[in-house]
This record gives structure tokens, C-alpha cells and sequence, in this order.
């Protein structure tokens, strides 16, 4: 999101008992079965990961997890990278795309995760995904769940999601609540935490579309969610510093965009999430071709990263900010993986850059509470590279004049809190809410072995 007081998700979901809307949009092609009606599987038990009791990850990324849930037109593909493909198509369904007004018939294939349990009973849920869609394909991944109360949620869209835009405008849905839990963007999140009621399991429901009598198909690789339950805090514990190490990550600034395409958010004052993934995308070597820039005007500097601005775009949420869309767009560059989580720490954080992988993180505050930011904030994304002998934390911060001066160092203290904590004072002296350490993580698709157990350590595989 923008560097300006713009309201964030976590502000929109503290107001959210009173905000919800009433109605839900009816997914494209739902089903009826219930998230309940079926058994965890012990391997989907096994392989959550819970941090501080408070975090769960679960992932579908191989071979057997996609032969394993309910297919209906869909088949597991092998290799180095196995996938989720579309074998013969279920059905056909006609989609009106909301923000083009075209009406096109399309065929789908579907496949049903089976029920995980959350290790975690989370107020929070953010769904993440990493796919191919070549041109004439798109996908909708969907969530349902079930509550502690013993009922269950709607089916839930979670995003309908293509990597070009020729085809649909990708898109978060708004306008899905029950009265118990909403979508906000991006995120499901209990409406009253305080009333105790928790999301206890979920499936993930996987639409896969393509035009009629085509033969191309979506290939998804990785499909996955992250449950929480972070406690309402203003402060944090203050961590010890133990690491000293800068990564060598590209440094760009969202600054130098400003008008540049504004029909995508306004130009780059508000691109700092594209902005960042630019950095750690091309930090693993990746980058669009001369081919993929074509559009962009020759006489703009760093156009990948109007590159990104338009390719991370959620027309519903009219932003680039959509967490799980920024790191599906990572994921359309050659064997990377992207994935939305929390950390607990600057410990945790220590953790993958000691492996060399730099984080995307997401905070707010105000510009007394950050020395040498020079702005406040209500949802900002910046990257964190490394750790000074002292552990502070150096971060490349697109909110900045010029490439030039995107590196900066920031007080440990000060930074851990703001990026951890849920509650915080804004310029009026309103409680409005934080992050709770939500993070971007990108890393390659066949990661070396050190960079596995760091990962298994916060919770990834």
C-alpha cells in the first residue's frame, strides 16, 4: 500500500464487526459438500508446522498431495515440479468479469484439498498460491472451513487469479461474510475474536478454467494457507540480536514511478509491494524479458517495475497490494516459489537471512516511531536484507528518493515492534491495528539444503 495514512487491512478488520456486509458473492461453479464432512488426513496433521502456538502452515506441493483429494477433471502431474493440471474439463460455466463487463463461456476442471486441521484455531486465515496460467486460462482458489462451534463457513473466494490480464481481470471478491467470519481482500477473519468462536479446519478448492475445446491448461504448483491467532498487543518482547550479514539485493524505489500508469493505483507513490518483490525477485536471479517490457515507455527508468505494478494489480482491491497476488506473480518467474506467512521474531527473521533469503515485510506507524523514515504510515511493504554487528535491521525501503537511497538502517527495537504488533496508535490517537508480522517469503523451487531447514524452522516446506 501507499507511504500516506490510506486504512490498512488489519485497520478494516478491527472495525469489522460493525463493517461486515451482510451478503456473500456465490463463487463461480461451487459445490455443496462441507468442509467438515470429511476426516483430516494424519499426513495433513503431520505436516502443519506451529511457531509460539500461535502460526500454521500447511502446503500441497507434491505428487501424492495432488493425487490425493477430490478431483473432478483435474490430474497430478510428475517431474521435478509436480502440479495440479486440467485432465478433461467437468463442465462449462459462463463469467462475467465485473470490471470489463464481457461475458465468456469457459471450461473448468476442479479439485478439493482434503480437511486440514489448524494446529493453530486462528481468527486469521491468508491463502497463497504458485501457477502458470498461459494465455486463455485463469484459476479461482476457494476456502471453507469450519468453525469451532461445529458449523461451517461458505465457500469463500479467495481470489480469481490469471498471471496476464488479457483474458479476466484478476481480482479479490468483496461482500462475503455469514455473520461469523468475513473475506477482507485477501484475508478470512473471524468477525468477533473477543467471542472466543475460531476457524478449527479448512479445504482449498481449486477451479481451474480454460477457453472451450482448448488443450492448454493451468499447471499450479503449490497451493497452500497460513492460519493465525495473534493476541492484541501494543508492544512486543525485544529479542537479542544474534546475526551480522547484508545480503546483495537490487535496490529500486517506488518513489522515482510517481504518475507513472496511474490507472494502477496512481502510479508508484503506492507501489511499494510490487516495488519490493521487483527486489528479491531479481535478488534470485529472475527478471521479465525485453519481450515482457515491450509496453512500458522506453523513457521510464526501472520499468520492471511497472512491470510488476501491472501484473500484481487486484482491480477489486484497486491496488497492487493484494498479498497473495504478489506472491503468485513471483512465482511466474522460473522455479520460484512465493508464499504469504507470519513470523514471530526478529529471531525467526535472523533465521532465513542467515540462509540467504530476504524477507518482504509488511508494518505501519507513525513517523515519530521509525528514526530516519521521514513518513508514517497505515500499511507499508519494505524488504529486509540483513543485520548490523549492533542488530539493527537493514531493510531496502522503496519509500525513498531514488535507488540511490533505498538501503537504510533502522533501530532493532523500534522496527521489531512495528512490524509484530497488532495495536498501535495512529496521528489522531485512535487505536487502530497492525500487521501482526505478516511476511512474503520467496525462495527457489529446489532450495539448497541449508535454506529447507531454515524454512522448516519457521514453518515453510
Amino acid at each position: 500500500m501507499t507511504r500516506f495514512e490510506q486504512p490498512s487491512r488489519r485497520t478494516l478488520l478491527s472495525a469489522v464487526v460493525v463493517a461486515a456486509a451482510a451478503s456473500a458473492t456465490s463463487p463461480v461453479a461451487s459445490a455443496s459438500s462441507a468442509a467438515g464432512a470429511h476426516a483430516p488426513t494424519r499426513a495433513a496433521q503431520a505436516s502443519s508446522k506451529v511457531r509460539a502456538a500461535r502460526v500454521d502452515n500447511r502446503a500441497w506441493t507434491s505428487y501424492n498431495d495432488w493425487r490425493g483429494g477430490t478431483a473432478e477433471g483435474t490430474r497430478a502431474a510428475s517431474g521435478a515440479r509436480p502440479g495440479l493440471v486440467m485432465a478433461s474439463p467437468a463442465g462449462r460455466v459462463d463469467y462475467t468479469d465485473p470490471h470489463t463487463g464481457r461475458t465468456a463461456a469457459w471450461e473448468y476442471a476442479r479439485w478439493t484439498s482434503s480437511v486440514h486441521r489448524l494446529a493453530v484455531p486462528s481468527t486469521e486465515v491468508i491463502a497463497s498460491w504458485n501457477a502458470r496460467t498461459p494465455a486463455g486460462t485463469w484459476l479461482q482458489v476457494e476456502l471453507r472451513g469450519r468453525y469451532s462451534d461445529g458449523t461451517n463457513t461458505p465457500w469463500y473466494v479467495m481470489g480469481r487469479w490469471a498471471a496476464g490480464d488479457q483474458d479476466i481481470r484478476r481480482t479479490s471478491v468483496d461482500d462475503q461474510s455469514d455473520g461469523k467470519s468475513s473475506i477482507w481482500t485477501d484475508t478470512f477473519a473471524i468477525d468477533d475474536a473477543a467471542s472466543g468462536l475460531r476457524l478449527v479446519s479448512y479445504r482449498l478448492r481449486l477451479t481451474l478454467y480454460r477457453k472451450p475445446g482448448a488443450r492448454i491448461t493451468p499447471t499450479v504448483w503449490r497451493l497452500g494457507a497460513m492460519g493465525s491467532d495473534i493476541p492484541d498487543r501494543f508492544t512486543v518482547p525485544a529479542s537479542t540480536p544474534g546475526l551480522t550479514r547484508e545480503l546483495k539485493v537490487p535496490r529500486y524505489s517506488q518513489e522515482i514511478h510517481a504518475g507513472q500508469y496511474p490507472e494502477y493505483d496512481n502510479g508508484g507513490e503506492a507501489w511499494c509491494s510490487p516495488t519490493s518483490s521487483q527486489m528479491i525477485i531479481e535478488y534470485w536471479g529472475r527478471k521479465p524479458t525485453a519481450e515482457d517490457l515491450a509496453w512500458v515507455n522506453p523513457q521510464y527508468a526501472d520499468p520492471q517495475v511497472c512491470h510488476a505494478a501491472r501484473f500484481t494489480y487486484d482491480y477489486q482491491y484497486a491496488g497492487c497490494g493484494n498479498w497473495p497476488f504478489n506472491a503468485a506473480y513471483a512465482a511466474t518467474y522460473r522455479d520460484l516459489q512465493g508464499v504469504v506467512t507470519r513470523l514471530g521474531s526478529l529471531t525467526e527473521l535472523e533465521t532465513l537471512i542467515a540462509a540467504g533469503i530476504p524477507v518482504i515485510t509488511s508494518q505501519s506507524f507513525l513517523a515519530s516511531e521509525l528514526t530516519g523514515a521521514g513518513y508514517g504510515t497505515a500499511g507499508h511493504l519494505m524488504t529486509v536484507i540483513g543485520f548490523t554487528a549492533d542488530g539493527d535491521v537493514i531493510a531496502n525501503d522503496p519509500a525513498s528518493p531514488s535507488n540511490a537511497a533505498v538501503r537504510r538502517v533502522y533501530r532493532r527495537r523500534e522496527w521489531e515492534n512495528i512490524w509484530l504488533r497488532t495495536k498501535r496508535y495512529n496521528a489522531s490517537g485512535k487505536v487502530v491495528s497492525g500487521t501482526g508480522g505478516v511476511c512474503y517469503l520467496y525462495f527457489p523451487a529446489q532450495p539448497t539444503a541449508r535454506q529447507r531447514t531454515a524454512l522448516a524452522k519457521v514453518g515453510i516446506r
